[in-house]
């Protein structure tokens, strides 16, 4: 059992002539220890996020060829992964999640591996995780990251609406979960029919196991004192025609999607990178990612998502603002105590940590360790 403040090491985005950031990256993720992982003929998720379809903050795919190189190397099996959006978007499915990665850049030149989406074509194939939480007993998790021998998480740090500030925790917790598990995440209410969409198709009485859905006159409709809010109606639609209202109080958010990171992490070898740059206000499954509120900041590697999380809100505390940018019109031009907060008010991104402690998942507490 681990003793004392986890190892976070660092490494900034300053670079010497002949020498590039993804060879400082390099040298961060060997001295972190991804050496000391069992590689040899194990499938190895690498989690990122392919960006919406019109963002720029998305990481560019030469960050996961660094990676998949050394796993590769390691004898590991690397692929890319992300799970399907609950919302309406380029990534709703795998196949247009594939061709939005695609577009952004990701193929197996650019990355050095396949990709592959967690959840299946429609974001309905799943497996259940049973979770010792407070809000989840079992976490829908996409069956192909279930079926990987190695968790790396490859995390683009930034701001976010709903959580206040995106990082490796979110990117497993929330990435991994399937469209009912997004569901779950995000709503504690259940979804309805948009009239308007809807085309009568009936695909969603096919996959409902609770008799909950009828069609009348080509309108379907979903009796709530039936349903039980699963969400597979939503992946199963065609039309977009079927939502649930992103209803969840946000320190319950959080609560839950540090609930889907353990289920995801447990009984697997995890190793977590994230990326400090670009830190634009919004979550990268936006089609806009709007200015950066701070200067770029740097690499960090850790075993330790919680402690890496917190040494990346640390760090972006530090930085000044740009001018301009949401946080600077958000301040009234006078740097905040709290960055997250100030850019997205309302949000509560400490319960994550609080949350984190609770769950076992990791320490905030983090001895910082910088790489040249």
């Amino acid at each position: 059992m681990q003793t004392g403040p986890s190892k976070v090491y660092y490494t900034s985005m300053h670079t010497e002539i002949q020498d590039s950031l993804l060879d400082k990256f390099g040298r961060l993720i060997d001295a972190a220890g991804l050496e000391r992982m069992d590689m040899e003929r194990k499938f190895v998720a690498v989690k990122t996020h392919f960006g919406e379809l019109g963002n720029l903050a998305f990481l560019r795919p030469n960050y996961s060829k660094v990676i998949s190189d050394k796993v590769s190397a390691m004898g590991g099996i690397p692929f890319l992964t992300d799970c399907s959006t609950l919302y309406v978007g380029k990534r709703k499915n795998a196949v247009e999640h594939l061709t939005t990665a695609n577009l952004n850049g990701f193929n197996i030149l650019s990355t050095g591996c396949q990709i592959i989406i967690g959840d299946g074509i429609k974001g309905t194939n799943d497996v259940e995780i049973p979770v010792a939480g407070d809000h989840v007993k079992t976490a829908k998790i996409g069956r192909e990251i279930c079926d990987s021998d190695v968790m790396i998480s490859l995390n683009h740090f930034k701001c976010h609406e709903l959580t206040g500030f995106g990082g490796a925790i979110k990117n497993i917790g929330m990435g991994c979960a399937s469209k009912r598990g997004k569901m779950e995440l995000h709503s504690s209410g259940k979804p309805h029919v948009k009239n308007k969409a809807c085309r009568g198709c009936m695909k969603c009485l096919e996959v409902c196991a609770h008799s909950a859905i009828s069609v009348a006159e080509k309108k379907a409709s979903i009796d709530h004192n039936k349903c039980v809010g699963c969400g597979r109606c939503i992946g199963t639609c065609p039309f977009d025609a079927i939502e649930s209202d992103m209803d969840e109080a946000l320190d319950i958010i959080n609560y839950k999607i540090v609930e889907y990171a353990s289920a995801v992490l447990e009984g697997k070898q995890h190793f977590h990178l994230s990326i400090i740059a670009d830190v634009s206000p919004f979550c990268d499954c936006h089609k806009e990612n709007d200015l950066p509120i701070i200067p770029n900041v740097g690499m960090l590697a850790s075993f330790d998502p919680v402690a890496l999380d917190r040494a990346c809100v640390d760090m972006a505390q530090k930085q000044p603002m740009i001018a301009g940018s949401r946080l600077h019109i958000n301040s009234g031009g006078k740097k905040p105590d709290d960055i997250f907060k100030c850019t997205h008010p309302g949000t509560k991104w400490q319960t994550t940590f609080e949350h984190a402690v609770r769950m076992g998942l990791g320490s905030p507490e983090y001895e910082l360790i910088e790489i040249k």
